[in-house]
């Protein structure tokens, strides 16, 4: 991973080279007005275009590795970490090269500045009205990248959906769920949602809904004292009296319980393990299996 992430830096500065030499060699030319561009215009033309997209676009590259370097050292992360906030001056990076690109694109064919300001004003006008959830999006995203709050491989729940982020794009940002799913969320949708990151606090909070018949005459106590026994040999990840019943409603015929199991740090190996446990007991003890062992 770590040569894989050197690899792709020293591509990104042979790429910077290559575009500081192109430029140059263009600047060259155009300064020396060589007899070759009298013979045929549309070189000269497309020299100048290049100009001017290449020389804008070598100083955001440079730029954007100074703001990355500087990121890195200020926060002292390691080279090939995946944070948001390099993750954001890409997206950023890739929209100021496209804009340099077209306004290049435009001058190649003569476009009056004024006119050109005018027609971009009614595009825009009229893309903002026609994809303004796209625009959204993006703008979401682009906060939900330059935020703190959230990071690439933060587990989080977010509605109905739970698991690892693994990107975020302009558009969606896109999730890992326990049974390895992708699940890709639309950044609006994310950004006005209510999201519980779990990886930002100490502990990873596993719980688990049952009813049991009133009849059994079944108390939080009694509950606690019988699951703290079923994971007895699996609480290497479990903190200690990190276990807890509470009820949550007590109707007719049978009470609501939950059981919350603090865990000393995420990991979806040993949550499963777990969860199978207090599953496997709470089935059993509901089948009446273990009956004689706790009475």
């Amino acid at each position: 991973m770590i040569e894989d992430k050197e690899r792709q830096t020293g591509k990104e500065l042979l790429m910077i080279l290559g575009k500081a030499f192109i430029c140059l060699v263009l600047i060259y030319f155009y300064a020396t007005n060589p007899e070759i561009y009298t013979e045929f215009p549309t070189l000269d033309k497309i020299a100048d275009t290049s100009i001017l997209f290449l020389g804008p676009s070598l100083i955001i590259s440079v730029l954007r590795l100074i703001v990355i370097y500087w990121y890195i050292k200020k926060h002292k992360l390691k080279k090939n970490i995946k944070d948001n906030f390099i993750l954001g001056i890409n997206r950023v990076v890739s929209i100021l090269n496209t804009i340099v690109f077209a306004i290049a694109f435009t001058s190649f064919f003569d476009v009056d500045p004024k006119d050109l300001i005018f027609s971009v004003s009614i595009v825009a006008a009229a893309l903002a009205v026609t994809f303004k959830d796209y625009i959204a999006n993006m703008i979401n995203g682009l906060i939900i990248m330059f935020s703190d709050r959230l990071s690439l491989g933060d587990h989080i729940r977010l509605g109905e959906h739970e698991g690892k982020i693994l990107d975020i794009t302009l558009i969606n940002m896109i999730l890992q769920n326990e049974d390895s799913d992708m699940v890709i969320i639309p950044n609006s949708v994310a950004f006005s949602s209510v999201i519980i990151n779990q990886s930002k606090q100490n502990t990873k909070k596993l719980s688990i809904e049952f009813d049991m018949p009133l009849k059994n005459g079944y108390t939080p106590a009694f509950l606690e004292e019988y699951l703290n026994n079923a994971i007895a040999n699996n609480t290497e990840n479990v903190m200690e009296g990190g276990l807890s019943v509470k009820t949550i409603a007590i109707n007719k015929d049978a009470a609501i319980f939950k059981v919350m199991v603090l865990l000393k740090h995420y990991d979806k190996v040993k949550e499963r393990v777990v969860r199978r446990l207090l599953n496997t007991a709470l089935l059993r003890l509901a089948a009446g299996q273990d009956e004689m062992e706790i009475h």
